[in-house]
């Protein structure tokens, strides 16, 4: 069949950043081009041509703190991916699809129970998918939980990838904090790669108020226009300070400033899990989207006498996904501004560009082998 190769191109993670255990000196990670085998496909699987790998905070933590993988290197990494099927269950072939970054087993207590996100047998590319992930020419993946893309007009496909990951998780965050219409709600992180999308689900959701608070005046100016009702700058500010203009705000427009918010925690750092929690007040619930390997102090006794709510969350049901997506085509959450197309080949640049802070969207990698 067309369009079917023999080996898969990509560029796999051969090892991680370390550190030498005697010395400490920092050991670099390797990223190298590589060709892989194309596996044997069992019924129910199909193989995907990539069109375009979203680069997400989790492949930088995998690759640059030891984050550990299921699956150990030499891996490729990348789970937020568009694409075409090209073989496999007939069905699907020639199909445009979205992958699921969390693929549930579907046949356990957890998935029974409606949390198969958090389903203990998933498979993620990137992770836990043998040696295979986005960064590449194509990948295998089951067929039932993929996405069908129809009807995206001019929006390209690869520009879609993000939707897997960076759109997906707000959404499924959003469920897990129940945001309805008139909620109040407070999104640390707003401007960033996965909290412009928190920002923008939750007023789609309906939320009254949405208040994005970020480190960048920029990116804050942004994001106003998608979403955030008023934005804080927290650079260099204690919690206090931030909890001051926050009240400040609160005050201002007739808000409580002491019961009811909603908090989504995306920032992915220690600094915004710190804020969040000290935002946290009666009645009120924190969901925690971000990953951070910080370890935190706080009075856990706070939550039974605000009666509040601390609230994980993981990855997102592939049972939202067509929602999901109904709502970035009908342009209820935006992706264009917030989306840099690269190509592949840069990805050890983009890697360190990611890394420090350099970019101002999230980037898609397109293969270009």
């Amino acid at each position: 069949m067309a369009n079917v190769p023999d080996k898969i191109q990509c560029w796999q993670m051969k090892r991680p950043w370390s550190k030498d255990k005697q010395t400490g000196e920092k050991i670099p990670g390797v990223i190298e081009k590589a060709e892989v085998p194309v596996p044997a496909l069992a019924p129910g699987d199909v193989l995907v041509e990539v069109a375009g790998c979203g680069v997400c905070h989790t492949d930088l933590s995998y690759f640059y703190f030891g984050v550990p993988t299921v699956n150990q290197p030499p891996l490729t990494l990348g789970h937020e991916i568009s694409g075409r099927v090209v073989a496999g269950e007939a069905g699907w072939i020639g199909k445009e699809v979205i992958i699921p970054a969390v693929m549930p087993c579907n046949n356990c207590p957890i998935c029974a129970a409606g949390r198969g996100n958090r389903c203990l047998a998933q498979k993620m590319p990137g992770n836990s998918l043998g040696i295979y992930g986005g960064f590449a020419s194509h990948i295998p993946v089951p067929a039932r939980d993929l996405c069908l893309v129809e009807g995206r007009g001019n929006l390209p496909l690869e520009r879609l990838a993000i939707v897997a990951d960076a759109v997906t998780t707000p959404y499924q965050a959003a469920t897990r904090g129940q945001i309805g219409a008139g909620d109040l709600v407070i999104v640390t992180g707003a401007a960033g790669g996965v909290g412009t999308y928190m920002t923008q689900t939750a007023k789609a959701l309906g939320a009254k108020v949405v208040i994005g608070i970020d480190v960048d005046d920029a990116k804050l100016e942004r994001i106003r226009r998608y979403g955030a009702d008023f934005t804080i700058n927290a650079k260099g500010k204690s919690p206090q300070d931030v909890k001051g203009e926050f009240k400040a705000i609160c005050k201002e427009n007739g808000l409580p400033a002491n019961y009811g918010w909603k908090i989504f925690e995306v920032s992915g750092t220690g600094a915004g899990q710190e804020l969040g929690l000290a935002l946290l007040s009666f009645v009120g619930k924190m969901v925690v989207v971000g990953f951070s390997t910080a370890t935190l102090q706080y009075n856990i006794s706070k939550l039974m006498a605000f009666d509040a709510e601390l609230v994980g969350t993981w990855g997102c049901l592939p049972s939202h996904y067509p929602k999901v997506l109904e709502m970035v085509l009908a342009k209820k959450i935006q992706v264009e501004p917030f989306v840099e197309v690269r190509p592949l080949s840069t990805i050890e640049a983009t890697f360190d560009d990611a890394h420090h802070g350099r970019l101002d969207k999230r980037v898609v990698l397109v293969p270009d082998f």
